[in-house]
């Protein structure tokens, strides 16, 4: 796939799903032309990367507080999401 364009990799995380999902309700009523079907599904690819990438991202900056034997918060660790 491309780059994502400059104008939806500007997009914080909940402009760009609230996009993604008007072009996916869109493409479901079956009311638009082939031609613009292939245009605003192109642009919903653009912006499923695009949270994805934010996403990500917001994973890997999250920790996880660890705990000492006695149950007291002792520091943290980088969350383990697998």
């Amino acid at each position: 796939m491309s780059d994502i364009p400059p104008d939806i990799a500007a997009l914080p995380f909940e402009d760009a799903l609230k996009r993604l999902e008007d072009i996916v309700s869109q493409l479901e009523t079956g009311q638009v032309s082939l031609e613009r079907s292939i245009e605003i599904y192109e642009a919903g690819n653009h912006l499923r990367a695009h949270c994805e990438s934010l996403l990500k991202n917001a994973e890997a900056r999250i920790e996880k507080i660890t705990l000492s034997a006695s149950g007291q918060p002792k520091g943290t660790e980088p969350l383990d999401v697998d």
